[in-house]
């Protein structure tokens, strides 16, 4: 049988990342290519005594159906930490708990985007944002990079001439995939751009917690005086990836609309997760957490640092981010990353190339993403010499 696809799904590709899981079922191969904390860093025993509790005091409530909205207690305690913490959330917000921080990009998309409206992402950007808002039918333009974030120029020439912009896509703090942080300036600017031609923003904003030098950049929902900024928010990267918790502060009309989008999907997230996160928030101390996970990440970051620095050719250059879980290389102008990784493969070791991260997924990209978090010290190590080695070979 012929089966027709949806069109706006049939053009689509599988995620280069899940496609390269495959690669990983050799034990031998050294993933580079994840994008989760390392799993010494998760609070299992903490985890393991409050989930044993649920489930011997609350397991009625933990396995029924629950609000689409989330758990209750849950998004209290999210919202006063937010708001207290990080000055993020109004009295004209609400908050709804999410299947991940993947979940919010997708509610929100699914509420705004008509097909044929555009979306503006920084060049490179999230692979699973990408992949969600070709889903529902939009037009992609990317606004390039620098040292400093998203470039402002760029962007107001992008605004300036481009018809039916819904939304500026970013993720300013250690970005995915370039570890970047956006300059408190650009984030300024970035806001006056959004009031000027009348468009929002999504702020995803996964990994911010995780910084392991420098000052702390505010977030641009905690300038906003407008309900222009849709914030996305994960307990993913600080709690756990598994249980796929994620949140969302908006306007209250935005919530209540994805809250509509949100119980045609999956009614709600699930609940006893919700539960174990609330009860965590509650017993033990999130913040002292969150400062162990950063002493054993700056570890990574700095081995894989000083790796790149002994192994690979001088011609290659490297993001040093601040905090989050990448570094972002590039090969000189005109080189293929995509190439450069399938030959880093053969070596067993596995890094994302830069064209997963592009709108245009068959142009010629000269980058590729490393992670630090997953792979051991020793890893990371042989990792950045064997790709040293493939370098050497794919440069001559």
């Amino acid at each position: 049988m012929e089966y027709k696809i949806a069109s706006h799904i049939a053009e689509m590709k599988p995620s280069a990342i899940r496609e390269i899981f495959k690669v990983l079922a050799d034990p031998k191969v050294i993933a580079l290519s994840a994008g989760e904390p390392d799993a010494a860093s998760l609070p299992k025993e903490e985890m393991a005594e409050i989930g044993a509790e649920i489930f011997a005091n609350e397991a009625a409530a933990a396995l029924q159906y629950g609000m689409t909205e989330g758990y209750q207690p849950l998004r209290d305690l999210t919202k006063k930490r937010m708001r207290e913490k990080y000055n993020i959330g109004t009295d004209d917000d609400e908050l709804i708990i999410t299947t991940g921080g993947q979940q919010t990009i997708s509610l929100f998309t699914q509420t705004m985007i008509d097909k044929g409206d555009t979306i503006i992402c920084e060049g490179p950007s999230f692979i699973g944002a990408l992949n969600a808002f070709r889903s529902f039918g939009a037009n992609l333009k990317s606004v390039p990079m620098d040292d400093e974030g998203m470039r402002m120029d760029k962007l107001e020439e992008v605004l300036a001439t481009t018809e039916r912009v819904k939304f500026i896509y970013v993720i300013p703090t250690f970005q995915n995939p370039t570890g970047r942080t956006m300059s408190l300036e650009r984030r300024r600017q970035l806001l006056e751009l959004a009031k000027k031609y009348d468009v929002l923003i999504l702020e995803d904003n996964p990994y911010f917690e995780l910084r392991y030098e420098g000052e702390p950049v505010p977030t641009i929902k905690s300038m906003d005086t407008e309900g222009r900024v849709v914030y996305a928010g994960s307990y993913s990267k600080v709690l756990s990836p598994g249980m796929r918790i994620g949140y969302c502060i908006a306007n209250k009309e935005i919530i209540n609309r994805m809250v509509v989008c949100k119980q045609v999907s999956d009614v709600h997230t699930n609940l006893y997760f919700q539960m174990l996160v609330a009860k965590y928030l509650e017993r033990f101390d999130l913040d002292a957490h969150i400062a162990d996970m950063c002493k054993l990440h700056k570890e990574k970051r700095d081995a894989m640092l000083n790796a790149c620095e002994k192994y690979f050719d001088k011609r290659v250059t490297y993001t040093h981010p601040n905090g989050g879980l990448f570094i972002w290389c590039e090969l000189p102008e005109g080189y293929d990353s995509f190439k450069l990784c399938q030959l880093i493969t053969e070596k067993k070791v596995a890094c994302v190339p830069g064209n997963a991260f592009s709108v245009d997924e068959s142009a010629v990209c000269n980058g590729f993403r490393m992670n630090f978090s997953k792979p051991s010290l020793e890893q990371i190590e042989t990792a950045c010499a064997r790709i040293g080695e493939a370098m050497q070979e794919f440069l001559k």
